[in-house]
């Protein structure tokens, strides 16, 4: 299983913080957003590899991290060519260019390099193994206001997508779609069918809510919390709060 980290974005609602400086490097509470999720996530010993998909402006930023970073698997930092918000490519178009660039032949595990977690990755990955087929996450958004700014999914009592919709303005269930998805091998050449076929490109769970109409996709309720480093309210409340992984 490869890893694509989606580490491309901008972080304007971060500024200063992030005017010369990638989100996901942010440490909080003393260890960066990435290492938290890359290392986490390592200790499965599923992953064959790590791509993180950078922007042209923080290229060098996380050049410089990987060299001091040791992961049981190879990292591979991908320039997109993106020097602006206002050029970036999208996180589905970044994931197609990860899988074009490096040749992805496997099952992929895509994840947003801005979220801190409170439980381990490792469940997805043992969800998905159970299933055997594309899996994402959903857990229960109470706020009708943070609904419409995100995926939501309607689910089957055997947790298989029925619908998603991406940032609907009224949502059909209060099941929210974190950043985190595994796409089984054989939906992997799927993604530049999507792309082709119009599905959104900036939101990375357009794509999701496009193959849910083409295959059978999973939902799996998220064990746990996250943080969701958006905005430097929301970063200093994960400074303030975060404990770590819940074992």
């Amino acid at each position: 299983m490869v890893c694509i980290v989606l580490a491309a974005g901008y972080a304007t609602r971060l500024y200063p913080l992030t005017e010369n400086f990638p989100k996901p490097l942010l440490e909080v509470q003393g260890i960066s957003i990435l290492d938290r999720l890359v290392d986490d996530l390592d200790k499965c010993k599923k992953i064959t590899k790590y791509v993180i998909v950078s922007n042209h402006r923080y290229i060098e930023h996380f050049n410089s991290w990987q060299k001091n970073k040791k992961l049981s698997a190879p990292v591979v930092i991908l320039d997109d060519g993106s020097v602006s918000n206002e050029t970036r490519l999208g996180a589905v178009k970044d994931v197609y260019f990860a899988i074009e660039s490096e040749k992805i032949d496997e099952d992929v595990i895509v994840i947003a390099g801005d979220n801190v977690l409170d439980f381990s990755l490792n469940k997805l990955v043992g969800y998905y193994g159970e299933k055997g087929s594309t899996c994402i996450m959903r857990y229960f958004e109470e706020s009708e206001e943070k609904l419409r700014k995100c995926g939501v999914v309607k689910v089957s009592e055997q947790d298989e997508v029925l619908e998603m919709k991406e940032k609907p303005q009224k949502p059909e269930s209060h099941w929210c779609v974190p950043p985190f998805y595994i796409y089984a091998k054989n939906d992997v050449p799927m993604v530049k069918k999507g792309i082709d076929e119009g599905c959104g490109t900036d939101a990375p769970g357009s794509f999701i809510a496009w193959l849910c109409t083409e295959t059978r996709v999973y939902a799996m309720e998220m064990p746990g919390s996250r943080f969701d480093i958006g905005n430097l309210e929301s970063y200093e409340r994960a400074q303030k709060e975060y404990t770590g992984i819940i074992k």
